[in-house]
């Protein structure tokens, strides 16, 4: 089963794909952004899921990033593509377009990272998006390959200052959701791989002159409507492909990972995190 997880334009459009069976699911991390859809694209059965809830109530620090990744694992997904909105760091990276970014640098500091707090667990993260499912997406359409994803905590965008850091560092893109949730989903042994929807230039690059701040939003939400159009697609095409990806090194990803004396881990902790290390731990 492919899970598709939506952000900012992109969760409000999966409504159009849905149709299926309702699942409202509690965890031990809490309960769901909302409630996740399991029903067939193209033959392809998939689970669908808002990240920022029913009518877009969650900011990016209140997003359950637990909750949502150990509640695909329990409906039976394997493979996750997300979407989600970003600023663009570079010129050449312009509004409306498609990435498929390789890398991550991780700048948010609210939020829960890890499923194992009771334990010393080490997942590899050198590749934070799976390669398989990453040519999957490149194969079906003409999304950029590669580039650096900055997550900032938000909710606010970014300083100039920081913009230009970011810009510095040889980041691509600016967004807010892309972490935990990459390492959570290899934590769970998921496959995961994101579209980043490219709305702007972040404030590095001056706005055009004759724009005020209202006009300014219309032009960002209309790149963002359009990306989200060519986002939907991408991943509609991508899924057979997606789905046929075969056995990845992500879903082995917990095999050298648990450091903890396994004797020694409660039953109640067991019982808890079952779904995601009761293979390794019965």
């Amino acid at each position: 089963m492919i899970g598709i997880i939506g952000g900012s334009g992109l969760g409000e459009a999966l409504g159009a794909l849905s149709g299926g069976e309702e699942h409202r699911i509690d965890t031990p991390f809490g309960a769901t952004s909302g409630p996740i859809v399991t029903t067939e694209i193209g033959g392809v059965p998939v689970a669908l899921l808002a990240r920022h809830g029913e009518g877009h109530m969650l900011n990016p620090s209140r997003v359950p990033y637990r909750a949502n990744i150990f509640a695909l694992k329990t409906l039976g997904v394997t493979r996750i593509l997300a979407g989600g909105a970003v600023g663009s760091l570079q010129e050449d990276i312009v509004p409306r377009s498609l990435v498929i970014p390789d890398q991550i640098i991780d700048r948010t500091f609210r939020r829960a990272g890890t499923f194992y707090e009771e334990l010393a667990v080490h997942v590899e993260l050198a590749s934070p998006f799976c390669p398989s499912l990453r040519r999957a997406l490149l194969s079906a359409g003409t999304a950029t390959d590669g580039g650096t994803y900055v997550c900032m905590e938000g909710p606010q965008f970014s300083t100039r200052a920081e913009s230009e850091l970011h810009r510095v560092w040889n980041a691509q893109l600016i967004g807010m959701t892309v972490m935990p949730e990459a390492k959570l989903a290899r934590e769970a042994e998921i496959c995961y791989a994101l579209v980043a929807l490219v709305t702007d230039h972040d404030c590095w690059k001056p706005h055009k002159g004759d724009l005020d701040a209202v006009h300014l939003l219309e032009e960002i939400i209309g790149h963002l409507r359009a990306a989200t159009e060519n986002a939907l697609a991408l991943i509609r095409r991508a899924l057979p492909a997606a789905a046929a990806g075969g056995d990845c090194s992500c879903q082995s990803a917990l095999a050298l990972a648990v450091w903890s004396d396994r004797a020694r881990i409660p039953a109640e902790v067991r019982r808890k995190l079952k779904p995601l290390l009761g293979k390794y731990l019965d």
